[in-house]
């Protein structure tokens, strides 16, 4: 019994797993085989916002994330166990700030070694093609 209930969640799972593009083509294809059905999808995407956010994948992404942390931070019971685990959450924590510092100084040298070189070829280009200005100097 509990699977026959189940299965408007699965489907609505499943075609958030396929985007926006899965429930424009299943409201068209309700409104073909039996307009009701069609009239319903319509007007459960206009309410649950599917229609006018972005991404269904996305949304459905975010939510199994939270529910994964969720069950991350929870206790097992073994003190032991939720010691190490706090503190290996805490170091792969600081091992991602780190590692995200690190990739924003590397972003950061880069654009300043193109832009230094954009000057460089400018100032060049400048001197190429204006050579009575350099005399006067």
């Amino acid at each position: 019994m509990s699977s026959v209930a189940a299965w408007p969640g699965q489907a609505e799972n499943w075609l958030d797993d396929r985007g926006k593009g899965a429930w424009i083509a299943a409201t068209v294809l309700g409104f073909i085989f039996f307009w009701p059905v069609g009239l319903a999808l319509l007007a459960y995407m206009i309410w649950s916002k599917r229609m006018f956010n972005g991404n269904c994948a996305r949304r459905n992404q975010i939510s199994r994330y939270r529910s994964h942390a969720r069950a991350a931070f929870k206790s097992s019971g073994n003190s032991a166990f939720d010691s190490y685990k706090t503190e290996t959450l805490r170091r792969l924590e600081d091992e991602q700030k780190n590692f995200e510092a690190f990739l924003q100084r590397l972003r950061e040298s880069k654009d300043k070694a193109e832009f230094d070189q954009f000057m460089d070829e400018r100032a060049r280009k400048a001197r190429d093609a204006d050579p009575d200005n350099e005399d006067a100097a």
